[in-house]
Formats: structure tokens, C-alpha cells, sequence
């Protein structure tokens, strides 16, 4: 029998991170599911489902990530995952939409309230500032899984959110 468990990592970004992580995980017979991994500014953010075999017991994993020299001072959380550990169809990416340009307040509010008014799903959700020669630059990049006959006009939408703003947008359905 397994335990299903939600490990959470917030640390400084260092090489070797990720292969700390699920070395260590695979040495303990963890088998991941959905993972994550992310550089944010300066930090980095790891979040992974994990099933444990019998008999590892989530405080002690969570002891043995702190010891690893790469998680040095990190914010680690190991802890019970009640929820399934497989997502639905709505959790299928269908389309990769990326909206781009200047800095916008309110840009990742405003997509994402289109995407509520075709019922769409954001199944992960990409920012990433950058500094360019006449101001910041911003992209976004989103994946959805948008419904069946919704897609056009989804899209449409965006697209129209987007340009209103002064931003480029291209999109791209996943198979």
C-alpha cells in the first residue's frame, strides 16, 4: 500500500536542485506524479504528487530533504495529498497560448478572466519578467484545456485582450 504526498520546496536557485530532489525521493522508492519545477526571481520552487511505499513516513522524508546540502536552508513540506493523483480531462492541455510585449498591470487578471468566460481550465500558468532597452518585457504563457466547440472564440478573445493592451499573442493547440 502506498501514501500519496504532496512535497513542496522554496529554496535558493542552485544548480543541482531538481536531481537532489527526486534522487532522493527515488532512493526512498517515491514514485512522482505531476511535478513542478520553477525559477522565481531569485529563488526557486519545487511541487510534485508523490506515492511512498509503506513504512516511509512523511515527517522523516521531509527530514532527509532538509539534509541535503543543495536544500540548505530551504522551506521543505511534506504532507498528506487527499486528492487524486491523476487529473481529469480538464487538466489536458489543449491549446499553449503566449501573450507578449511591455509590462501590463492587470494583464494576468484580465486573460484569465476570458478563460472563466469560455469555462476553460488553466492547467499551468508561466510569467516571466524580463528588463528590456525601453522598459520591462512580459510574457505569459498559458496552458489551458479549453472545451470542445469553445476553442475559436476562446482564442478570438484572447487574442483581442491581448492586441486592446498593445500586446502580441500566438497560440497553439497541443495534441
Amino acid at each position: 500500500m502506498t501514501k500519496t504526498a504532496l512535497i513542496s520546496v522554496h529554496c535558493q536557485d542552485r544548480v543541482g536542485l531538481v536531481a537532489a530532489i527526486t534522487g532522493r525521493l527515488f532512493d526512498l522508492g517515491g514514485n512522482l506524479s505531476d511535478t513542478t519545477f520553477a525559477v522565481l526571481g531569485g529563488g526557486a520552487d519545487f511541487t510534485s504528487i508523490c506515492e511512498l511505499p509503506d513504512g516511509v513516513d512523511l515527517a522523516e522524508t521531509e527530514a532527509d530533504l532538509r539534509a541535503l546540502p543543495e536544500l540548505d536552508g530551504a522551506d521543505v513540506a511534506v504532507r498528506p495529498f487527499g486528492m487524486a493523483s491523476i487529473h481529469g480531462p480538464s487538466g489536458r492541455v489543449t491549446h499553449r497560448i503566449t501573450v507578449s510585449g511591455g509590462d501590463r498591470p492587470g494583464l494576468i487578471t484580465r486573460l484569465c478572466e476570458v478563460f472563466v468566460e469560455f469555462k476553460a481550465n488553466i492547467v499551468r500558468l508561466y510569467a516571466e519578467k524580463t528588463p528590456a532597452g525601453g522598459g520591462d518585457s512580459y510574457a505569459i504563457t498559458a496552458e489551458v484545456w479549453i472545451p470542445e466547440g469553445r476553442a475559436p472564440s476562446c482564442l478570438a478573445t484572447v487574442d483581442n485582450t491581448a492586441g486592446e493592451l498593445g500586446l502580441a499573442c500566438r497560440w497553439e493547440k497541443v495534441a
